[in-house]
């Protein structure tokens, strides 16, 4: 006996495939255009944006140390750690005077290249952005022997400024030989700082009186 099924009973699956099938292709080619996308995202040049721009979406909170602040306390703390543990550490182990300001004068220089001058470019947000807070802010061999020489002239200064002010004082006070003021950690580093940015502030100058020459000759030529 011949069985008869209902109309449209055949059409069905056959929709049913094409509307799974239709799916599948959707999705597929979903997929490709996000695998093409992540596949082409670091060909793409990444947006620029301005350090105002940038700062807007930084933390605010809490206290932010002046970079001005940070370094000069560098500058004084250096020598005064150089004085506490080699003049004051090895004062009793070096005979003359002469041999402990030969000794002090390097490694004065020594820091001031090595340790100083590295840390200094550490704070600086961009690359060159303390120079101007460096005598010598190059690194090479040429700025290392530079340093040590400029540790000595910043010595010599500072030993001229206690030996004046202990003259003074004795004439003031009537007396001879007498040491009002002696060597400790925290004038002495004070005094580095303060002549270093003295030479660093003339140099600032000269620097500035050459390039204003050099644009005045430019501008006649």
């Amino acid at each position: 006996m011949a069985k008869f099924r209902k109309k449209g009973t055949e059409t069905a699956p056959e929709q049913s495939k094409s509307a799974a099938r239709d799916e599948h292709e959707g999705n597929y080619s979903l997929q490709s255009k996000a695998v093409e996308t992540l596949a082409n995202a670091d060909k793409e040049p990444a947006p620029q944006y301005s350090k105002e721009e940038l700062n807007k979406y930084r933390s605010k909170k809490g206290f932010k140390i002046p970079k001005a602040v940070k370094i000069l306390f560098l500058k004084a703390w250096m020598p005064g750690a150089v004085c506490f543990f080699i003049l004051w550490g090895l004062g009793n182990y070096i005979g003359t005077q002469l041999d402990m300001m030969v000794v002090l004068g390097f490694v004065m220089g020594l820091v001031t290249d090595l340790l100083t001058n590295s840390i200094i470019r550490y704070f600086a947000e961009t690359e060159g952005a303390n120079d101007e807070w460096m005598m010598f802010p190059k690194k090479g061999l040429l700025s290392f022997f530079l340093n040590l020489i400029y540790g000595y002239v910043i010595l010599l200064m500072v030993f001229m400024t206690y030996n004046r002010i202990n003259i003074a004082a004795n004439s003031m006070m009537g007396t001879t030989d007498q040491v009002v003021l002696g060597v400790e950690p925290i004038v002495f580093g004070l005094l580095c700082m303060a002549f270093d940015m003295l030479l660093i502030g003339i140099k600032r100058v000269f620097i500035m009186i050459f390039q204003d020459a050099k644009k005045k000759a430019a501008g006649e030529n």
